[in-house]
């Protein structure tokens, strides 16, 4: 999409993330879930390190790092000064360190037990090979025997061409979501167009590049990584053919 760069979704979506996004997922069960993945991993060192790629503002950094104080250090990373801010005011005992910085070549100085990238926030990376640079990224600050766990959707390939709907309406305001789909290129891009009777036209534009678990798992092991748990979801549902999520742990070498 032209003129769209790693800020511009963190821009678009700050204001209104936490009211569409907050039930995407169980935060309950992610939290237990990446507790459990950053201990045994800690090998007996008293305090683990978690590091949230796409942190946003703080949906599951904070309740991570409020779970455990003294012994996780959460660290969130995300290139928009908007989702930050939001996660700032929203953490008012200050457990989240973070970084304003891109998925690749902005991560901080590891090492960390886990590293997160939740709700399809790895296809937000669209350059060529930058998916694979962020795997690469991540296993250099993982510690020996550290995970990286990726959620995301599973991709429907007969998904393709352009498609309108309608996402909420009141009233006073209709969010209608437009999108094109190139199965051949497994690319999506599109709009949520916010119209109101007092605030005319918002554009909300959303850009991805889709991978399925087949090609995570051929870049996780370029990376050094292998697969050692695939799951429906963050409560350890099991993963099948019928799944339409998955969340993939990958440990390092």
């Amino acid at each position: 999409m032209e003129g769209y760069d790693e800020t511009t979704y963190g821009e678009a979506f700050a204001d209104v993330y936490d009211d569409w996004y907050q039930g995407v997922s169980d935060i309950d069960a992610t939290v237990d879930t990446l507790s459990r993945l950053a201990f045994d991993a800690s090998d007996g060192r008293p305090v683990a390190r978690v590091l949230e790629l796409g942190v946003g503002t703080g949906r599951l950094a904070i309740p991570l790092a409020a779970r455990h104080p003294d012994a996780l250090t959460v660290v969130g990373v995300d290139a928009s000064p908007a989702m930050l801010g939001l996660l700032a005011r929203r953490d008012t005992d200050h457990l989240v360190e973070t970084h304003c910085a891109d998925m690749v070549t902005g991560l901080p100085d590891g090492p960390f037990e886990v590293a997160l990238v939740a709700y399809n926030t790895m296809f937000n990376l669209t350059g060529d090979g930058e998916q694979q640079r962020c795997f690469d990224a991540v296993a250099e600050r993982l510690c020996p025997g550290g995970v990286f766990v990726i959620e995301a959707f599973v991709p429907d390939p007969s998904r393709d061409g352009d498609d309108i709907s309608v996402r909420s309406m009141s009233a006073d305001r209709v969010v209608l979501s437009i999108s094109r789909h190139a199965a051949a290129d497994q690319r999506a891009d599109g709009h949520f167009v916010e119209l109101t009777e007092a605030g005319g036209v918002r554009l909300r534009p959303w850009s991805i590049r889709y991978t399925t678990p087949a090609d995570l798992d051929v870049m996780a092991g370029r990376a050094g990584l292998d697969l050692i748990a695939r799951w429906a979801d963050m409560s350890q549902a099991p993963f099948d053919d019928d799944s339409e999520r998955h969340v993939s742990v990958y440990r390092r070498r």
